[in-house]
């Protein structure tokens, strides 16, 4: 039985009601009927709408078993999302005369992807249970079915966010971190957001699952630093290979590579295993391993991917809280990508 027809079946079990999974399964104790920090909380759709995470799930899964890079996509989209200004759905949205939002900011231009499909989930919803439920929560919800898809951890999703008003394509230039940027501004761009050294080193770990444009890092593999060589700590096989893949010309910028060519589909600790033998792909990977604090947790990832799943867990429950908006800062869209 392969992979994809295993997963369909605890989908299946899963979807009616066979399997049950709460949080004090996973380790998380006995916060699951009682709000997060306030104002989120995991029981918040229970009456309102029941069958949410059904249809959620569904969603995701026939996205998945279509095109298994959607759940990079989807997890690309809220990291995306809640960084840019915090978790309120902003990434979602089109432009209008009042802004120009975050689709065609630079991290997202020709990159971001999987709208269309949480435009279809939110539909389904809509369906079920009218003006309830937020796109920021299913795009929340819908992130963590795929990281599970993909063979990784499970995190329980408190609910309650409001869709926001407005969307920045300045502040996503500006707030994103950047695979171009030195290790000391990534970290100080997830302090910003109330995050530290051990969840930036456990979220990138999301890069071993997608893909990057060669141009993200085509300067490591002609002309490293203005060298007009190659980044001499690159893997000499791994640097063959991507240069075969991303030939010296413009023509090439736009080629897909896989951030985890050895488990490419599969969520595991990979990615930390490749840094380690100097295969990381990005600069912004390769860093991780130059700072003797992040050295050490990238290897001691490499070495446990049960201790890297507890902590992407628990990292991911951390990035869902970030400026959530409740009460009537907020509204419940019902297209995720224009306000009401």
């Amino acid at each position: 039985m392969n992979q994809l027809n295993l997963l369909c079946i605890i989908f299946i079990l899963f979807g009616h009601g066979l399997i049950h999974a709460r949080p004090a399964d996973f380790g998380y104790g006995g916060g699951y009927d009682k709000p997060a920090d306030g104002f989120l909380s995991f029981d918040f759709y229970d009456k309102s709408c029941p069958n949410l995470g059904r249809i959620v799930g569904w969603g995701v899964w026939s996205a998945f078993k279509n095109d298994t890079r959607i759940a990079a996509s989807l997890l690309r989209l809220h990291f995306h999302d809640c960084f840019v200004d915090g978790c309120e759905g902003s990434v979602l949205l089109d432009d209008t005369k009042d802004f120009k939002g975050e689709k065609n900011a630079f991290p997202n231009r020709n990159s971001a992807r999987g709208f269309e499909i949480i435009d279809s989930i939110k539909a389904d919803v809509e369906k079920s249970c009218p003006s309830v439920v937020s796109c920021v929560d299913i795009l929340a919800i819908a992130a963590r079915e795929a990281v599970v898809l993909s063979g990784g951890p499970f995190w329980p999703v408190a609910l309650g966010r409001l869709d926001g008003l407005t969307a920045s394509e300045k502040s996503a230039n500006e707030q994103l971190p950047s695979p171009f940027e030195p290790l000391a501004n990534i970290t100080s761009k997830f302090v910003a957001k109330g995050l530290d050294a051990k969840d930036m080193v456990v979220l990138s770990g999301a890069h071993t699952i997608g893909f990057a444009q060669c141009f993200t890092f085509k300067r490591r593999l002609f002309n490293f630093k203005g060298s007009g060589k190659a980044d001499p700590s690159l893997d000499t096989p791994f640097l063959s290979n991507l240069q075969s893949s991303c030939p010296n010309s413009d023509a090439s910028n736009s080629k897909l590579v896989p951030l985890d060519a050895q488990t490419l589909t599969r969520f595991d600790n990979s990615y930390y295993k490749n840094i380690v033998h100097n295969s990381g792909l990005l600069e912004s990977d390769t860093a991780l391993i130059t700072d003797p604090k992040t050295a050490a947790m990238v290897k001691a990832y490499s070495a446990d991917p049960y201790l890297f799943a507890k902590d992407f867990a628990a990292s991911m429950m951390k990035l869902g809280k970030i400026g959530v908006l409740t009460g009537q800062a907020g509204q419940v869209r019902k297209k995720c990508g224009l306000l009401n």
